[in-house]
């Protein structure tokens, strides 16, 4: 469930990184960082919820 929880909150957080670079128009750079942050903000996410879910 760990790794299943942090798969979906990556690629959640990498989507919701890149849509907001596109939508403030910092073109590809812009949404490609914040789309990494997004990521490392997904996996930890996830990982926390899956936490959650165990106990």
């Amino acid at each position: 469930m760990t790794k299943l929880s942090i798969f979906t909150g990556t690629m959640l957080g990498s989507y919701l990184g890149w849509y907001l670079g596109e939508a403030v128009g910092w073109g590809f750079w812009g949404a490609f960082i914040l789309s990494g942050v997004g990521s490392v903000g997904g996996v930890y996410a996830g990982w926390k919820l899956a936490q959650k879910l165990s106990e």
